[in-house]
């Protein structure tokens, strides 16, 4: 295998720098180590020849020993895109939500494709699929909903670590007879917790300090689980200190039934407190209907909200409040929820983010819409902050990981004619915020050219 190289990007970098703001570096070279991290940045007025040159003596890098990618007319780098909640056993089914309400559609199609999967063979055809549509699309990292079976979590771990996503993987914990099917359930809660560490001690073989691939717990939502195996969870999350992922408040239906399964408990989020799995390293899908007290709780214990616009629409959940939850104090992120989500595209799930925000505003909430700029800032830095990754990944800053893509825009040249591939025409009169937007709005992976996870190139194409 050859030796890395370090590289240098030359052109157009865009990164959020606040929720509200988008920050603009042009004519800038980003320099990324061999082992995959920013070590300069140099922005020179007018002349990215002239960057280029000056980090390039600052760091002593021989310019034979570094790869230049610079950015064609109408390109910049954006950070990788980070989904914080996706299903990825379920990636056949993605459009397939017909006419049916969550649980329904939980029984109709959901466990009966998880299920299918402790066939390796067809395990291994759906998860390369999964990783890899995800990473055309710009995904760089994705928190992985598995299956319950231990040989094909692990087979999804390895699959994400050898295409070079980074990935949280977790074994799907769902014990309770009286919710899950009798063909797809854990035995008991032992068993439950004892296949859980099967599938941790598996990552900590093929990645040992979770540089790429880490593990996290998952109970795949409370009324699947029993107490006694959400006990044993919070205590292997408090003995190895391990990231959490579950749902929430996705629907009614489902917050009645939470209700009807565990009457000593104050609200569906009580439930996750009482058994200590409100952390500050905990992830919570969709959050849809939660209180006012449930909302204060969530951030007091710190835990995070994955926003999944696309699958709370399909699914006929809700709509969950974003600016409600920021106002509140919790981070948010955006997750795709393949397959009750039809795309695998965070870009999309953006879009979906900022329209969904305004049949908000159309309740006289107008503060609740969103902009492009913040959609963007759950994609990516929001993201992050959710999967405790905010040090390493979701901007162009020296220190953190070159986790990153090159998008391009079409051009209309003088006759009508389109330059490039995809939905996003560019005629040159608009400025960057007005281009950001129709990437935003109209994009897609056409435009996602190339995609690096830690300075390693994982997806490209023409």
């Amino acid at each position: 295998m050859a030796t890395p190289k370090h590289q240098l990007l030359l052109g157009t970098f865009i990164h959020s720098k606040t929720p509200q703001e988008l920050e603009y570096r042009h004519d800038t070279a980003v320099a990324v180590s061999s082992q995959g991290k920013i070590v300069g940045i140099q922005q020179a007025g007018g002349n990215v020849n002239e960057a280029r040159d000056t980090l390039l003596k600052e760091l002593g890098w021989d310019p034979s020993d570094v790869d230049v990618i610079a950015c064609k007319e109408g390109q910049f780098f954006f950070p990788g895109f980070i989904d914080t909640h996706i299903h990825a056993p379920q990636y056949p089914n993605a459009g397939i939500f017909g006419k049916a309400t969550l649980l329904d559609w939980l029984e109709r199609y959901t466990f009966p494709l998880e299920s299918s999967l402790k066939d390796l063979a067809k395990a291994r055809r759906v998860y390369t699929a999964c990783v890899r549509r995800t990473l055309a699309h710009g995904t760089t990292t994705a928190s992985y909903y598995a299956t319950i079976d231990v040989s094909a979590t692990n087979l999804l771990a390895d699959i994400c670590l050898g295409l070079g996503q980074r990935a949280f993987v977790g074994r799907v914990c769902m014990d309770n007879p009286d919710i899950c099917p009798g063909y797809y359930r854990d035995e008991s809660a032992q068993q439950s917790l004892q296949a859980t560490r099967e599938t941790i001690e598996h990552v900590r073989a093929i990645d040992p300090g979770f540089d790429l691939v880490s593990p996290i717990l998952t109970p795949r939502f409370a009324p699947s689980c029993s107490r006694e195996a959400m006990l044993g969870l919070a205590a292997l999350q408090k003995e190895m200190d391990l990231p959490v992922q579950t749902h929430i408040s996705e629907n009614k239906g489902e917050v009645e039934l939470v209700k009807s399964l565990f009457p000593e408990a104050d609200s569906y989020t009580d439930v996750y407190d009482r058994h200590g799995l409100l952390t500050d390293k905990t992830v919570l899908a969709h959050a849809v209907h939660l209180s006012e007290a449930e909302a204060d709780t969530i951030a007091a214990r710190g835990s995070k909200v994955s926003h999944c616009p696309c699958s709370n629409s399909s699914l006929t959940s809700g709509v969950a409040r974003v600016r409600w939850l920021w106002d509140k104090g919790i981070d948010v992120g955006l997750g795709t929820d393949v397959s009750g989500g039809y795309s695998a595209s965070i870009l999309s799930a953006a879009r979906q983010a900022a329209l969904v925000s305004r049949h908000l505003a159309m309740g006289d909430d107008d503060r609740s819409k969103l902009t492009p700029e913040e959609a963007l800032h759950l994609a990516t830095r929001g993201g992050a902050r959710c999967l405790g990754l905010q040090r390493r990944v979701g901007a162009f800053e020296v220190g953190m990981d070159w986790d990153a893509q090159l998008v391009g825009l079409g051009g209309v040249d003088e006759e009508g004619g389109q330059d490039g591939d995809g939905n996003v025409d560019v005629f040159g009169w608009e400025d960057w915020e007005e281009r950001v937007a129709k990437w935003v709005y109209t994009g897609d992976d056409r435009n996602t050219k190339k995609v690096w996870v830690k300075g390693r190139l994982v997806h490209s194409r023409a």
